[in-house]
């Protein structure tokens, strides 16, 4: 079949598209959305209506209903409208969970294709197993796949990031850094604590999203707050891509954090090599004694990062160029949909690099 190939693409209801501050699941469907368009085909993208991805946006929803809400009776709402919306799309990509529960409720859409986004639960696990029968499942790293042996996975594709929008920093910030939801299992007080073994000043940044979050900060990071150790909140964007870009290295000591990966492919981006626990999605992001250093333990951790200025920051960013790139990643999925679709034209490009700007 030779046609132009619509995509259907359905963003979770709680964060805008793209998201103010760092969520993987708004960022890459950013990302996605706007590649796609840039290649020239019809994309539409149900998300909320606060949402600034320069794509066509439809919503139900006039605002985003906020990170941790959770409700997915909303979720549910949310979706319902979507695939009534996205009725017409040749193909439908919908990386919510609500979207896992309705799938296979009716037939009157084409193929659907899930995205695996963030640490896998038992419920998630169970879900993805239930529909992997008629859903065409994505994990976004080989940690995510291996998370999950009993779904049939159709394909494992990283994360895109458009490397052009990054600064390429020098890493003279005389600091190191870790970002990442400030949960229990996040490490980073395995981060601050290989900080101070190494005698560097270390910047940490994440979020708090639950009473049990602010408890972990108060007893395990605070105590340590001060001039060698500072705390600058949640941030995105262009103050969280400078901090990465000024810092000597972004440690990553989590087993569990960083699923997928973005924060770390953000930072080569920025140059920035990567100190991580040998672990989860570092095993694929860090070319050890190139772009970082994987490490067996905490004390490890410290040993490295007095070896992180050996690092060569342009084959960092290389690296993400190569590797993970808005346009791989974009191909990879339209690969996918062509296979589901049976539609094989190819438009001409449109070459708007400008919808790469996130907002």
């Amino acid at each position: 079949m030779s046609m132009a190939l619509r995509i259907g693409i359905i963003a979770p209801p709680w964060l805008p598209v793209p998201p103010p501050l760092h969520s993987e699941t708004e960022s890459a469907v950013d990302q996605l959305a706007r590649g796609l368009t840039e290649a020239g085909y019809q994309v539409v993208l149900y998300t909320t209506g606060d949402a600034k991805c320069p794509v066509d946006c439809r919503s139900y929803f006039p605002t985003a209903l906020g990170a941790g809400l959770a409700d997915r009776r909303a979720e549910l709402v949310h979706v319902e409208h979507a695939y009534r919306e996205l009725a017409e799309m040749d193909v439908i990509h919908d990386h919510t969970v609500a979207g896992l529960q309705r799938a296979g409720w009716s037939n009157g859409h084409g193929p659907m294709v899930a995205t695996i986004h963030g640490n896998v639960t038992p419920e998630l696990r169970r879900l993805y197993g239930e529909v992997a029968g008629h859903v065409s499942v994505v994990a976004s790293t080989w940690a995510q796949r291996r998370s999950v042996p009993e779904v049939p996975v159709t394909s494992v594709i990283h994360y895109g990031t458009p490397t052009s929008d990054f600064p390429a920093g020098r890493g003279d910030g005389r600091y190191v850094m870790f970002s990442g939801d400030l949960a229990a299992d996040s490490g980073a007080h395995v981060a601050v604590s290989a900080a101070r073994r190494a005698g560097k000043r270390i910047v940490v940044a994440g979020r708090m999203a639950e009473a049990a979050d602010r408890r972990y900060f108060a007893e395990r990071i605070a105590p340590y707050l001060g001039t060698e150790v500072f705390y600058v909140g949640d941030v995105g964007g262009d103050r969280k891509y400078a901090l990465l870009a000024g810092a000597e290295a972004l440690i990553s000591p989590s087993r569990a954090a960083d699923p997928g990966g973005l924060t770390m492919i953000e930072a080569l981006a920025c140059g920035t090599p990567i100190v991580a626990l040998r672990e989860g999605a570092a095993l694929e992001m860090v070319d050890p004694g190139r772009t970082g250093f994987l490490c067996e333990d905490e004390a490890e951790l410290g040993r490295r990062l007095g070896d992180v200025l050996e690092i060569d920051r342009a084959l960092c960013r290389t690296t993400a160029e190569v590797r993970f790139s808005v346009d791989r990643m974009v191909a990879a999925y339209l690969s996918l949909y062509r296979r589901l679709t049976g539609v094989t034209h190819v438009p001409r490009r449109r070459g708007a690099r400008r919808l790469r700007r996130t907002a």
